[in-house]
């Protein structure tokens, strides 16, 4: 029988085997990001089209081409969030949360839509973490959400990342900006792609941006916007390098960074590799210094990034960077029976109560299906009940790994089984510590469990 239907193009299935390695990054993000004083903030999955309209830029590839943009029933125009910091930006006014003590430090991890030609490292449905910091002009906090992300790349052990920098200046400076690439831009636009031709009307700075090889070709000798800056956008990106300089951070200034979005102004910044193809930016981002004014608040100076994660575990996987698994099936009851069943499902309660992963026959299966279950499942001990066991009040622990076998008291099988497990965590620890355990801190083996 065929398939009724598969997943959507530019969409994927995480599956159990693999999920963890998501659960786990999502869980190192947020708690790196707590410790930068960042707290996470959930934000719907669609927004009013003209959130990001007027957020995002109508200039943009993303409002242009990109947005999954459909009419609800009340008729009005609702668009599935293509990124997060328009959305954060709104909940920041909705809620006033610029009445509260500022900067508002804020993270997140979403899911983003944007109709894009699916290739590695580039889906129509994507997970991204970001951070945002609202409500503050200094170059410090430029310097501190770069080494935010720095932290987590360090932490998981990811290297030959180039931090790339670059400042695209205040809406004054870039207007004498705009004026030099439409200078020349105008002198080769027989040349430019239609999409291109538009925007050296409306925003030629978009075209920097361009994934035409042609377009891209005659970028190369464009004007660099880092020579028309005014003094004070060129104070503030001298000031960013200099914090950079004294937390060791290394960095390139690339001119031609301007990042894909209207709303950045003076530092922006991406992270790149060479290892995972040509969508190489693992995590992008900078100041957007008039998003919240654009949206109708207040002026509030800001900045944040995204990082994506599908991108951060091919980057993982390229560099051989192994997650941690979670805990397999710490012990699984094999019933012979209905009275062993009752039995089983009255230990693996009691076993689960006392923190342990326990699993037992849900679909009557017969005692050999049941071993060969808990070996696909990686069970680490298995435990055979029966009548016999049942009435004896004991029953044999087999270690799935060597076939020891170790005999245990159903009474009391919860607390029994963890002091069991830990000491066996200690014996093998001692032995691989050799001369050293006597003086090892084994409180810690007993807290950690």
């Amino acid at each position: 029988m065929a398939l009724i239907t598969k997943a959507v193009k530019g969409t994927q299935d995480i599956l159990p085997s693999e999920v963890y390695k998501n659960q786990f990054i999502e869980q190192i993000v947020i708690d790196i990001a707590g410790k930068f004083g960042f707290r996470e903030l959930r934000i719907p999955v669609f927004e009013h089209t003209e959130l990001f309209q007027r957020g995002v830029g109508e200039t943009t590839d993303v409002v242009q081409k990109e947005m999954y943009t459909f009419d609800d029933k009340g008729g009005r125009s609702i668009t599935l969030r293509p990124e997060g910091t328009a959305g954060v930006a709104r909940a920041f006014l909705e809620h006033g949360l610029f009445n509260e003590a500022l900067p508002q430090k804020l993270c997140y991890v979403i899911n983003c839509y944007r109709y894009e030609k699916p290739q590695a490292g580039r889906w129509r449905e994507f997970q991204q973490f970001g951070v945002e910091m609202l409500g503050t002009a200094s170059p410090a906090a430029d310097a501190e959400v770069i080494s935010l992300a720095n932290e987590i790349f360090a932490f998981l052990g990811i290297e030959n990342l180039q931090l790339e920098l670059n400042s695209i200046g205040c809406p004054e400076c870039r207007k004498n900006y705009h004026n030099a690439l439409r200078e020349y831009f105008e002198s080769k636009k027989e040349n430019l792609c239609p999409t291109c031709l538009e925007r050296l009307g409306k925003n030629p700075m978009r075209i920097l941006d361009c994934k035409s090889p042609i377009c891209k070709e005659i970028c190369e000798g464009a004007p660099a916007i880092i020579d028309y800056i005014c003094d004070d956008c060129s104070r503030h990106f001298e000031s960013v390098k200099k914090y950079l300089d004294a937390m060791n951070i290394s960095y390139v200034v690339n001119p031609r960074i301007v990042r894909g979005l209207d709303y950045y102004t003076r530092t922006v910044f991406e992270f790149v590799s060479n290892q995972i193809g040509a969508q190489g930016t693992v995590c992008g981002g900078g100041r957007y210094d008039g998003l919240v004014e654009e949206l109708g608040g207040p002026h509030t100076p800001s900045l944040g990034f995204a990082m994506g994660t599908g991108r951060l575990l091919m980057l993982l996987e390229a560099q051989g960077i192994e997650l941690p698994k979670p805990d397999a099936c710490e012990i699984y009851i094999a019933p012979m029976g209905e009275n062993a069943t009752v039995e089983a499902m009255r230990l693996v309660s009691e076993l689960r109560s006392n923190g342990i992963s326990a699993q037992t026959d849900v679909a009557g299966r017969s005692l050999k299906a049941q071993m060969k279950y808990a070996d696909k499942i990686g069970a680490r001990y298995t435990m055979v009940l029966g009548d016999n066991e049942i009435e004896q009040g004991k029953a044999n622990l087999k270690n799935m790994d060597n076939g020891e076998i170790t005999e245990a008291e159903l009474e009391n099988l919860g607390e029994d089984f963890m002091e069991f497990i830990i000491r066996k965590q200690t014996e093998a620890l001692q032995q691989s510590l050799g001369d050293d355990a006597g003086s090892f801190d084994w409180s810690s083996i007993i807290n950690n469990n």
